[in-house]
């Protein structure tokens, strides 16, 4: 399914007449120096302009993830493109999945250990994005990060806080919450039970209200209202709609979701996105 995505925005790219409307990008290193063998951290750095926005790594019904495709040399491997948490965003009115704030994606770089301390090394990669207001402007640019070969690193101050940062926002599983998901017809309903003491309960209806529940493969329908119901023992269930159109293959036997709330999920824990894949009961 990325695959086409990313196929769809290059295919779209030589249409665009301005290849950065409504944001900037730039590589980043977490780290001043290159040390032969030792795996460090590339950040692609994403400053938007005020009203756009880009995607997270799954967009829901409409938009195209940001991925990078990395040219490095002979001997270096590239991990996957780490995304933090998600945020609700609108593509003109239709409910995606995307960032609105300035956002800084990562991966992790692994260098060959033959390389030799005072070489310069320059990494590169095609960016592919998609970036809305209220018009959207799908693109691509080559992206270069030239850095000294060392014995030893500093850490760059400024870019490992923010990585720090973003790594805090990232999505985590916890045994506090157990989770079920029963499907019949279009219609999915998920129930969250809390399963231990640590479990952070919604103080109210309103409360439960704020949870946003981010799709990871398309199968529900992200602009479709999310129906949500606390009840007295803190368990909460929560109708979700079936996309009309899926492109994973077959039918997903669990419903791969997060779900975010400013409260968080676990008492005296400040981070606020829940990663759960139930199996589908249908």
């Amino acid at each position: 399914m990325l695959s086409r995505l990313l196929a769809l925005a290059l295919c779209l790219w030589p249409c665009v007449t301005h290849a950065q409307t409504g944001l900037k990008l730039q590589l980043v290193s977490e780290q001043s120096a290159v040390v032969p063998g030792k795996p460090f951290t590339v950040g692609l750095w994403i400053e938007h302009e005020r009203g756009w926005h880009t995607y997270w790594r799954h967009p829901g019904i409409v938009g195209v993830p940001t991925q990078i495709l990395w040219k490095l040399p002979a001997g270096w491997k590239a991990g996957p493109l780490v995304f933090p948490e998600p945020e609700r965003t609108l593509m003109f009115q239709i409910k995606a999945q995307g960032f609105d704030r300035d956002v800084m994606l990562r991966t992790e770089i692994t260098p060959p250990a033959g390389l030799r301390p005072g070489q310069q090394v320059t990494l590169t990669g095609k960016a592919v994005w998609m970036c809305c207001a209220d018009s959207c402007h799908p693109g691509a640019m080559d992206l270069s990060l030239t850095l000294p070969v060392a014995a030893t690193a500093d850490l760059n101050d400024r870019w490992h806080r923010l990585l720090e940062l973003e790594r805090a926002r990232a999505e985590r599983g916890s045994d506090a919450w157990k989770a079920e998901a029963v499907e019949k017809g279009t219609q999915i309903t998920l129930t969250l039970r809390p399963a231990a003491p640590q479990a952070r309960l919604r103080s109210s209806q309103r409360d439960a209200e704020k949870i946003i529940v981010f799709t990871e493969d398309g199968w529900f329908d992200t602009d479709k209202p999310q129906l949500i119901t606390l009840h007295s023992d803190g368990t909460l269930t929560i109708q979700l709609t079936r996309a009309e159109t899926y492109l994973g293959g077959s039918p997903p036997r669990t419903l791969r979701c997060v779900l975010r709330h400013e409260g968080g999920w676990e008492r005296g824990q400040s981070w606020r996105c829940l990663q759960i894949a139930p199996r589908i009961q249908r």
